[in-house]
């Protein structure tokens, strides 16, 4: 027998554990009984996560030391409020961040960062699946058991196959899964916490540089690319899923309501997890490796610590699996929102292998994560400028039509939108300093600013500065002659 659980008004359209049929058609206004709380509870749900461990350790691996890591978690975490911001058009039309997209870039103009998105998405969903898959691997090592590749193979097809459940069953699911499981995860956390600290030992951490004749503090170079890494894998890296998840709030939810519920549901959790990442990689530099973050622990934490792992690896490639899959639809490929789960199921599945095999984790997370940034922060430039420019009006009937509609423009291409994305990315790409990334790359401005990584920064900059000087006028005068919605 099938659990039905729904929200608030008790609407049977919108149930946890049945398939939800809805891909990126637009949400009915009746249908919509979601909270800002619940979006709280959804992202502090899938944040509250090992992944966010992992990045606070890999960054002092770079040779920061721990007060500098806490200054790149702290600074790179107020990105966040990039998701607030990009959670706010979901209430206002009821789609999905690539169908919001369509407003400035038109349905064919925004089939390039839908299918960028895609690719991001699926990396993520890599990320995850290995790390279940080293988790699984450690597992069995532990029972004397060694994973040829046989048992490496047995694992990916099993990953794989129990990841696919929850998105194919949908938003509801997940968000109601990520609500429960939070109060779990946050309980996990405390007790790391009480593990972890009292063996932080900083004067023995300085002194250890010291042996390795590292210098006493961390270059301008490694502290940037440190807060690239925090803002790829935090804020800026979840504005492109924000709006497949606020969709579903009413309309005349507080825009102030939406921003906080995101912002705060995704920092608060990031930040705490990354500062005790960092000081995991203070009493043991295996933190690094999800499979090694026990070592930071007591020795009898590290079943307790793995079985429940899995469960929160699941739960953060939930989400990416079911943005991705709507992407897909927003691209234009011909799939139902099932279909698209199929697909990015089965691709998924068969780059993880690839990452496993090839044998270099770190390094592809590490260049994955540096790299993003390039077409994911004129994107959002792009899109939070066009939003500002027509204060917050949109036709969503027009976002979801393939033909004609207020966004149709130039044969469905807006290329005031891709001329600014294209300048944004040039932007970000002559001040990255991926020297440390497969494949390594110094940047122009990086190499001229003592390696300094503003990818970031100079591609939202350069994108919203170029689409606004483009379109000040022309997107405000569209909105008030165009359809309202």
């Amino acid at each position: 027998m099938t659990s039905q659980v729904t929200y608030g008004s008790g609407e049977d359209e919108y149930s946890a554990f049945k398939v939800e049929q809805r891909g990126i058609s637009l949400v009915p206004e009746d249908e919509r009984p979601m909270r800002p709380a619940n979006l709280f509870w959804l992202w502090a749900g899938a944040i509250w996560n090992v992944e966010f461990l992992v990045y606070g350790a890999l960054i002092m691996s770079f040779g920061l030391s721990f007060g500098e890591a806490v200054i790149a978690i702290v600074a790179g975490n107020l990105s966040y409020t990039l998701l607030g911001l990009a959670s706010l058009q979901g209430p206002r039309t009821g789609t999905t961040a690539f169908m919001v997209s369509r407003a400035p870039f038109g349905p064919n103009g925004n089939r390039l960062p839908s299918l960028f998105n895609w690719l991001t998405q699926v990396g993520f969903e890599v990320e995850g699946l290995v790390l279940i898959v080293f988790v699984l691997e450690a597992m069995f090592a532990r029972g004397g058991i060694q994973s040829g590749t046989g048992l490496k193979i047995v694992f990916i097809a099993a990953t794989v196959a129990l990841q696919f459940v929850v998105p194919f069953l949908g938003h509801p699911t997940i968000t109601r899964l990520l609500n429960y499981l939070s109060v779990v995860f946050i309980a996990v956390f405390v007790v790391m916490a009480i593990l972890v600290i009292p063996h932080v030992d900083l004067h023995h951490l300085a002194a250890a540089r010291r042996a390795q004749h590292s210098p006493a503090s961390a270059t301008w170079q490694v502290v940037t690319t440190a807060a690239v890494l925090v803002i790829a894998a935090g804020g800026l890296g979840w504005t492109e899923n924000a709006n497949d998840y606020s969709r579903y709030l009413p309309r005349s939810t507080r825009s102030t309501s939406t921003f906080w519920a995101a912002t705060l549901g995704a920092a608060i959790p990031s930040i705490l997890l990354e500062l005790l990442g960092a000081a995991a990689y203070a009493v043991s530099p295996d933190a690094t490796q999800v499979t090694g973050v026990p070592s930071s622990f007591a020795g009898w934490f590290f079943w307790p610590f793995l079985i429940l792992t899995l469960p929160q690896l699941f739960a953060i490639n939930s989400l990416d699996l079911y943005s991705s899959g709507v992407t897909l639809q927003a691209m234009g490929v011909p799939v139902n929102r099932l279909g698209a789960v199929v697909v990015d199921t089965v691709v998924a599945a068969g780059v993880t292998a690839l990452v496993i095999f090839k044998g270099s984790f770190l390094n592809d997370l590490s260049g994955f994560l540096g790299y993003i940034v390039v077409w994911l922060a004129p994107w959002f430039g792009v899109v939070i400028t066009d939003w500002a420019l027509r204060k917050g009006r949109y036709h969503p009937p027009s976002l979801v039509i393939e033909r004609g509609g207020a966004y149709w423009r130039q044969g469905g291409v807006h290329w005031k939108a891709v001329i600014a994305l294209v300048a944004g990315g040039v932007a970000a790409t002559l001040w990255i300093n991926g020297t440390g990334y497969q494949p390594a790359y110094l940047s122009p401005l990086s190499s001229a600013t003592g390696g300094a990584d503003f990818s970031w920064a100079v591609g939202i900059v350069v994108a919203s500065v170029v689409y606004w000087v483009m379109c000040r006028r022309t997107v405000p005068a569209e909105v008030a002659a165009g359809p309202q919605g």
